[in-house]
C-alpha cells in the first residue's frame, strides 16, 4: 500500500497528465483538506517529490489567496544530461540527492526501471562500504557520471 505522499504525488502528475499541461496550479489548505493531512505534509511532498533535481519548479504564494504552481520542465535529452553532470552531480553528490537524480532519469525516459536498480545498487553505501565516508560521495560522483553517460549513448 502507498504511503500517503505517494497519493499525493500521484495525484498532482494526475492532475498535469489530465490535461496534458506542463504545469498545474493547486491551493495548499484545498490540498490538505482533500488528503485529510497537514499543509506541512503537502510541503514535505513538494520539496522532496517535485524538485530541480527530478525536474520541476515550484513556484509559491502564501496568504488567503495563495497558490501552489508546479511547472514540469521540458527540455532536450542533452540539456537535461549537461544541466546533471556539471550542476546537479558535479565532484560530490550525496545519497539522497544521487538517488532523486536516477528518479528523473527514470522519469524522462533515459533510463529504464532494470538501469534504475542497476544505478542504485552500485551507488549505495552498502556498495561503497570499503570507501572512507569522506570520499563516498566523490566515487559516488564519478559512478553516476559514467552510468549516465553509458546509459545515454544507447538512448539517444
Amino acid at each position: 500500500m502507498s504511503n500517503l505522499s505517494d497519493i499525493i504525488e500521484g495525484f498532482i502528475k494526475e492532475l498535469m497528465e489530465a490535461n496534458n499541461q506542463r504545469a498545474v496550479e493547486i491551493q495548499r489548505n484545498i490540498l490538505a483538506q482533500q488528503f485529510d493531512c497537514s499543509p506541512s505534509q503537502i510541503n514535505y511532498v513538494l520539496t522532496t517529490r517535485f524538485n530541480n533535481d527530478r525536474g520541476y519548479i515550484v513556484e509559491s504564494r502564501r496568504g488567503g489567496g495563495g497558490y501552489i504552481r508546479i511547472f514540469k520542465v521540458r527540455s532536450s535529452i542533452e540539456e537535461d544530461l549537461q544541466n546533471l553532470l556539471n550542476e546537479s552531480i558535479g565532484d560530490s553528490v550525496t545519497l539522497n540527492k544521487a538517488l532523486d537524480l536516477i528518479y528523473a532519469l527514470l522519469e524522462r525516459g533515459i533510463i529504464n526501471i532494470r538501469e534504475q536498480k542497476i544505478m542504485q545498487s552500485t551507488i549505495s553505501d552498502r556498495a561503497l562500504n570499503s570507501v572512507s565516508y569522506d570520499e563516498r560521495n566523490k566515487l559516488r560522483a564519478d559512478l553516476l557520471k559514467e552510468m549516465i553517460l553509458a546509459s545515454a549513448e544507447n538512448n539517444i
